[in-house]
């Protein structure tokens, strides 16, 4: 499986109402930080089965970003059972994102 790009149409089917956990990515193309974390993302989202991967570009969904405060990116937020429950700010190397995500 790789990373879904989440728009604000299938937010809600792809998260909200998704039955596994939901790493939401919130990126923009111009964001050094964020092309660093797209690979360590798209690697993840193949081994760990177990999550949904969801990316969404702010500069094309700022409501949804607007909705989820999102005010540094890149920011990765944690949905489980439509309701976020951890948030990280900044490139995070994959050992650390696979401990906040619940180890392999």
């Amino acid at each position: 499986m790789s990373v879904i790009n989440g728009s604000k149409d299938n937010f809600e089917k792809e998260v909200l109402k998704s039955e596994k956990k939901v790493l939401v990515d919130f990126n923009a193309t111009w964001c050094g930080p964020c092309k660093m974390m797209g690979p360590v993302i798209e690697e993840l989202s193949e081994e760990m089965k177990n999550i949904k991967f969801v990316s969404v570009d702010v500069d094309d969904e700022d409501e949804l970003a607007e909705t989820y405060e999102v005010s540094s990116i890149p920011c990765l937020v944690l949905f489980e059972d439509g309701k976020e429950v951890s948030r990280n700010v900044g490139f995070m190397p994959k050992d650390e994102l696979e401990n906040v995500l619940g180890g392999k």
